[in-house]
């Protein structure tokens, strides 16, 4: 038997791959308020630099936050904070589009192989498909369909009334936390069926973003393809 590879990582990083390990397993929950810095030190018998440094990893990667005067508390979606993440849409003022949901529907079916690809599936694999209507100033501007592998949201029909904010529905039902999404913005032609639920002629140059969304081990778990129809609105994507 080969002798086992010393971890030769920064202390630093030992520490965050442990605290992260807490929230993915769910042993720290959504919302809760956890050890400081100097208890972190004094468990993993590390300087209280190091602890700080592990932590503001944590906060850099969106997995917690940090409130003045109250502590870090686990990272927790929220309705409002869900738009103000994932949302990038604006109007013309520059302030965010302010949309509403209609003729939501989830169905269940075998993945296609575009699917498949997306959530790293195999074959004969199941999956949700919930699609919605988006409605800006009383008009659709946008028709998504969020695809999900079933195995993973079981019941997930039960919950059909809160399913307006799926991040929300994650990570308080199914201990999901998303972390980060990847977005291909790509312009087409509104189709047939584009066309009517929009109420555009066929041919009318749409939006089309196909997003997936991975989870805190950067699991691939919702892919959300949604054909825009950018009339008063504008899409912004800022980096930092």
């Amino acid at each position: 038997m080969s002798p086992r590879k010393a971890d030769t990582r920064p202390l630093y990083v030992k520490v965050h791959a442990a605290l992260v390990e807490r929230i993915r397993s769910g042993q720290w929950k959504a919302g809760q308020l956890i050890p400081n810095e100097f208890e972190i030190a004094a468990e993993f018998k590390v300087s209280q630099g190091t602890a700080r440094k592990a932590i503001g990893a944590l906060a850099a990667a969106n997995l917690v936050v940090r409130h003045q005067g109250r502590g870090t508390y686990v990272y927790e979606h929220t309705p409002d904070d869900i738009v103000f993440r994932f949302i990038n849409f604006f109007d013309a003022s520059g302030a965010r589009a302010a949309f509403t949901n209609r003729n939501a529907k989830l169905t269940a079916g075998k993945a296609t192989a575009a699917e498949r690809h997306a959530l790293g599936l195999s074959k004969g694999a199941r999956v949700l498909r919930f699609a919605r209507q988006r409605i800006a100033n009383r008009k659709v501007l946008v028709i998504e369909t969020a695809v999900l592998a079933k195995v993973v949201f079981p019941n997930l029909g039960d919950l059909a009334d809160t399913l307006d904010t799926l991040y929300d529905v994650f990570q308080k039902t199914y201990g999901i936390l998303v972390t980060r999404t990847e977005e291909r913005l790509t312009a087409v032609g509104a189709d047939a069926r584009a066309a009517a639920e929009l109420g555009v002629a066929v041919g009318t140059p749409l939006l089309r973003i196909e997003r997936t969304a991975f989870t805190i081990d950067d699991r691939p778990v919702e892919w959300r393809v949604s054909h825009c129809h950018l009339k008063g609105v504008h899409y912004l994507a800022r980096t930092r």
